[in-house]
């Protein structure tokens, strides 16, 4: 039987989530069951990674390390050759510490893992896996053990096409979009949603698992896009029968979840302890940040010269990646989902860079200058505060961290595109990533308490190990939220520390076990690839 269900929530916010469970005029509650959940049961804020972002985040969920150790801080990963850099989405083989589905696995538990980003390769030794962020033609493949993909398509209704992202349809919404298009899009999370549910029910009655995870990402992605219709702070003044619509619509996927999740809870049954967390929380976001084109004007980046040709000046400034002349630049930012700066450093004599003793002092005046960055009217700092990667990435993978992360006023991403100016208002709110996530508890063991006292993202790990009934690794970073668990929980099964996690291979699938069959090593096309950037564009992190 289940005796830890833990369902991942993706930018889940107590900002919207608290509505949704209010009985509120014209509405009623939303989402009854996660009413009865919170009410009885524990919750607290979960302070997310420095940059709350979904595959760092996601990672320290899973590892219980932070992205200083575990090595991930980004969907894209660049690695600087020459004069040039080179881009490539991350995947499995980035995460070099091991995950929670490895520990437990090789303690002799059943697990079941669903619709986690980074999960794809699959690393040996993880259970029972379908990951997300994946094109559908790849899932075959990615899944594990060999042969699972046919056991689902047993599954009534299964359809792979609307498991994974359709990427054809996401990339509608980059473009202007009609109300119509707008609904349109919004509902197509919902069958996703359920495929995600019908494939847990199944593995659920089937497996019998002692940790069953998954992780519904609809959240984020309608916060995304719908965050307007959603943030009860915002006004609704000239709202019109259509917004009405689109909150209508977004409630009802809500709604829908909520039943997916009481299904999931009722089949882990009445012994079971149940988890839920987000990765990171969502807010609003109202201004862009060009940062690439504000460290242009401050002499730190140069854009490559294209000539006379205006169209291919055009593509390359608003494409993806910043379009930069390497031989020239010294700071930049490589996406906008890191929300982080870049010193290009000499490796040798000769090489271009600044040379290293000169580093400490040229990154001051970098942050020098991102304060001198103000609003005009209220003199406020556009860039409220800036992380050294020593302060808030100390680990093994340091070196791989941004050498300035940024928290913009808004909590927005920034962009890097080569445009000015570069400080503009928004057109219309857009939902952001907010540090604040949730945790939430409920079950055998479990605390009824009012809420408690913010928790860090690298408690989740623990927290899910300790309620499988096994020792918490040395090496993790986080704790067990002692208040979560009453006290005869937490006497009858006493917290232990038990041994390091096992060293994975530099984060990389051993080569050895995908000889053996173990594991499909499969490459996706550049079209696949371009895809999902457009998606990632489409959501806010690729601009």
């Amino acid at each position: 039987m289940t005796k830890t269900l833990f369902i991942g929530l993706d930018g889940a916010t107590f900002t919207v989530l608290d509505r949704l469970i209010a009985d509120l005029p014209d509405e009623g509650i939303t989402m009854p069951f996660m009413k009865r959940f919170v009410d009885g049961g524990a919750r607290a804020k979960l302070l997310s990674t420095p940059n709350p972002l979904t595959p760092p985040a996601w990672t320290t969920i899973m590892t219980g390390r932070s992205p200083g150790n575990h090595g991930v801080y980004d969907f894209i990963r660049a690695e600087e050759k020459g004069d040039e850099v080179y881009f490539t989405l991350y995947d499995a083989r980035d995460i070099a510490t091991e995950t929670i589905w490895s520990i437990a696995t090789r303690k002799g538990k059943n697990v079941v893992a669903l619709n986690f980003p980074l999960t794809a390769p699959p690393r040996p030794n993880s259970g029972i896996s379908v990951p997300g962020f994946v094109p559908w033609k790849h899932l075959r493949r990615n899944v594990a053990p060999s042969g699972l993909f046919d056991r689902l398509k047993e599954i009534d209704g299964f359809n792979p096409k609307e498991l994974a992202w359709d990427f054809d349809l996401e990339k509608q919404a980059m473009e202007k979009l009609s109300e119509e298009e707008t609904e349109r899009w919004v509902k197509y999370h919902l069958p996703r949603e359920e495929q995600w549910f019908r494939i847990a029910e199944h593995l659920m009655d089937t497996e019998q698992p002692e940790l069953m995870a998954v992780m519904f990402d609809g959240t984020d992605k309608i916060q995304h896009q719908a965050w307007r219709f959603l943030d009860p702070r915002l006004p609704r003044d000239n709202w019109g029968e259509w917004e009405y619509s689109m909150r209508r619509v977004c409630l009802s996927y809500f709604r829908a979840l909520d039943g997916y999740i009481e299904r999931l809870v009722e089949l882990a049954g009445p012994d079971s302890r149940v988890f839920m967390a987000s990765d990171h929380g969502f807010t609003a976001s109202t201004e862009v940040l060009r940062i690439n084109a504000f460290l242009e004007e401050k002499g730190y980046l140069q854009w490559a010269d294209y000539g006379d040709d205006a169209d291919i000046a055009e593509r390359r400034s608003n494409a993806n990646f910043a379009a930069v002349d390497w031989k020239k630049t010294t700071a930049y930012c490589r996406t906008p989902s890191s929300n982080g700066i870049y010193i290009r450093v000499a490796d040798r004599p000769g090489a271009f860079g600044i040379p290293p003793d000169e580093y400490h002092e040229f990154r001051e005046r970098i942050i020098t200058d991102l304060e001198s960055l103000v609003d005009d009217v209220t003199g406020e700092r556009i860039v409220s505060k800036i992380m050294r990667r020593e302060d808030v990435f100390a680990g093994e993978f340091m070196h791989e961290a941004p050498d300035l992360t940024l928290v913009l006023r808004d909590f927005g991403f920034v962009s890097i595109r080569n445009l000015h100016p570069p400080l503009l208002q928004r057109d219309e709110i857009v939902g952001t990533h907010h540090p604040d996530g949730v945790m939430l508890a409920n079950g055998v063991g479990i605390a009824a308490t009012d809420e408690l006292e913010p928790r860090d993202i690298v408690d989740v790990a623990p927290t899910l190990l300790y309620s499988l009934g096994l020792p918490v690794p040395k090496d993790f970073e986080g704790v067990v939220p002692e208040a979560f668990f009453v006290d005869e929980f937490l006497e009858a099964q006493p917290i232990t520390i038990g041994k390091p996690t096992s060293r994975t291979n530099g984060g990389q699938v051993d080569k050895s076990a995908i000889k053996a069959g173990a594991v499909d090593e499969v490459e996706m096309d550049e079209q696949e690839k371009e895809a999902i950037m457009e998606q990632l564009q489409m959501l806010g992190y690729m601009d």
